[in-house]
């Protein structure tokens, strides 16, 4: 029976809620299928482990989970910490560490979600977001001088790199070549940005020749929003830059219903460190510990994992007990304008997996 070695880090608010939910549907959802296991290590890496020690991960973190098939992720954020130390010395320090430079993010209004775009646009809000994830805005190249002084200067510094960009174009083109109707729309803003955003258009040019069978086209990130909302069926497979796709996918989630649902794979194409997959809806502490929690992000999360892994059966059997449980309103939580907890959720799935089996 193959075994799946699977690091969970909670980190902070709900996702010391959400991820422990993952971990019972996940075992659940192997002994349904029969044919694998999961061995989970838990790490309390989290603001709390900060305040004891001053910093968010030890130093041999990466190490502790480098052997590591896959990385389940809650949330990074405390409201007594500011958020540059929690993000950068945990989150951003593993997607970094472990060169996960393309962050996934699908999309689409689950079956009975009341979607802001449900009404017209139900079954043509169907996405992949590809966002860039270990350079463009989010580098950490810049600085701070003459601090407290009125003189004081501070930059911060979007760097991109002709490998960078090449390798994120080419993930997404062939992310577009594998879907349906085989479309990407790059997003770039190279009217303002006139030197790496330019490169950026260069390149996907250039790596479009590589896939001609792929129908693209590109839009000014502003432009894109406006796109998101009013001719949704337009847009199929996406890519952006670290700073753009952040914002456009948070857009996309909260169209598809609720950023309680929307699911995300820090991944590495090359598959030399393990991969990381997390809900996208933040630490929410003010709802904290009342197992109010949505954690279908966490679960659908979880399918991306699935497939990841190469278990494409067990994935999709999670999807579709997501789908029963997201059509059934009386599951509903609190995001999504129901009353249901995180624990009644929690045992939805797990009924559904062991009556589909």
């Amino acid at each position: 029976m193959k075994r799946y070695r699977i690091a969970t880090i909670p980190g902070d608010g709900i996702g010391q809620e959400v991820i422990p939910a993952g971990a019972t549907v996940l075992r659940a959802l192997a002994k349904s299928m029969g044919s694998f296991e999961f061995e989970f290590e838990n790490f309390e890496w989290s603001g709390d482990y900060y305040r004891a020690h001053g910093v968010m991960m030890p130093e041999d973190g990466l190490d502790r989970l480098r052997d590591k098939d896959a990385i389940l992720f809650g949330s990074a954020g405390d409201p007594h910490i500011p958020d540059h130390i929690t993000l950068w010395g945990l989150r951003l320090k593993i997607c970094q560490g472990f060169d996960q430079y393309a962050n996934v993010r699908p999309t689409r209004i689950l079956a009975g979600i009341d979607a802001p775009l449900k009404r017209s646009a139900a079954k043509d809000l169907d996405w992949v977001i590809v966002r860039e994830n270990s350079e463009g805005e989010y580098s950490g190249v810049g600085g701070r001088v003459h601090k407290g002084h009125a003189i004081e200067v501070a930059t911060d510094v979007s760097m991109m790199t002709r490998i960078g960009v090449e390798r994120i174009m080419r993930y997404a083109f062939r992310l577009a070549q594998s879907r349906p109707r085989k479309r990407l729309t790059v997003i770039t803003k190279s009217n303002a940005q006139r030197h790496a955003m330019v490169m950026w258009d260069e390149i996907a040019v250039e790596i479009s020749k590589e896939f001609p069978d792929v129908h693209w086209d590109k839009e000014l990130v502003d432009a894109a929003t406006a796109r998101m909302v009013n001719r949704p069926a337009t847009l199929d497979t996406i890519v952006a830059t670290n700073l753009h796709a952040d914002i456009l996918s948070d857009l996309a989630a909260a169209l598809a219903g609720s950023l309680g649902i929307a699911p995300t794979g820090n991944i590495d194409p090359e598959r030399r460190f393990p991969s990381m997959f997390e809900p996208i809806h933040g630490s929410a502490f003010d709802i904290m510990g009342k197992g109010l929690a949505n954690p279908t992000g966490t679960f659908w999360s979880s399918v991306m994992m699935l497939d990841h892994l190469g278990e494409p059966l067990a994935a999709a059997r999670l999807m579709s007990a997501i789908e029963t449980m997201t059509g059934n309103r009386a599951l509903h939580t609190r995001d999504l304008g129901g009353t249901a907890t995180t624990a009644q959720v929690t045992d939805a799935i797990c009924n559904s997996l062991n009556e589909s089996f």
